[in-house]
């Protein structure tokens, strides 16, 4: 009996396992899929021009209502193929708004260096994170409440900045950012690597915001601390 009880819990330990890993398979390939939009985004927001003719308060605008619908219809339809489509809308949404951050870095003698630069770094976090993520055992679950929290502060603190145009809390944005957004990377793939997410849509949404805006981050302070004038 104890040998069949054993044979029925090993089956189903290994089905989980098994499961978990198709969700992680497929995150990755779709988290590769979302940057093609992404780029085409960026490329047709670059060349347009459509985001620097805007003001930082329209942009601003502009981005919350976009970025928060088409997150909205992206959970609401993740259990569906539409989900999938919707996402890679969002993806495309999300690289035409990055456009006028790569637009002023391409102002700069060696700015397409620095946009490589951003995302070879960003690559290598999100490959350290991933393997962290495997090797870590203990339950992470508990980083969630606090990497939210940082979220929001930095989200309430770039909206007084709009205001304040301070140099010195844009740098520490940036740096916070960076670090609250690699901690969120590693969070968010052990939370699928655990069985803690279980729709693939779901997580590649989640991982997908991690990678823009670690992205975003090391740009701008690439930018700053390495854009070179002609």
């Amino acid at each position: 009996m104890n040998e069949t009880l054993q044979t029925q819990y090993g089956s189903a330990g290994g089905g989980l396992a098994i499961e978990r890993q198709r969700v992680l398979r497929n995150t990755y390939w779709l988290l590769a899929l979302s940057m093609v939009p992404t780029v085409l985004g960026a490329w047709v927001g670059v060349s347009t021009g459509f985001m620097a003719a805007m003001g930082s308060g329209m942009s601003m605008l502009v981005f919350f209502a976009g970025a928060f619908g088409l997150m909205f219809l992206v959970e609401k339809t993740k259990n569906s193929s539409a989900g999938v489509f919707s996402l890679l809308a969002f993806t495309f949404f999300m690289g035409l708004m990055l456009s006028r951050l790569l637009a002023g870095i391409l102002g700069f003698k060696n700015g397409s260096s620095l946009i490589m630069m951003a995302f070879g770094g960003t690559g290598a976090i999100f490959f350290a994170m991933a393997s962290l993520a495997t090797v870590i055992k203990r339950d992470l679950s508990s980083m969630g409440k606090f990497l939210f929290v940082g979220a929001i502060i930095l989200l309430v603190a770039s909206l007084v900045n709009i205001f304040l145009q301070s140099s010195a809390l844009m740098l520490t944005m940036l740096v916070l950012s960076m670090a609250v957004f690699s901690a969120f990377m590693l969070y968010d793939i052990k939370r699928v690597i655990d069985g803690g997410e279980t729709n693939y849509i779901s997580a590649t949404l989640a991982i997908y915001l991690d990678i823009y805006n670690v992205f975003q981050s090391l740009l701008s302070l690439l930018g700053i601390f390495g854009g070179e004038r002609d």
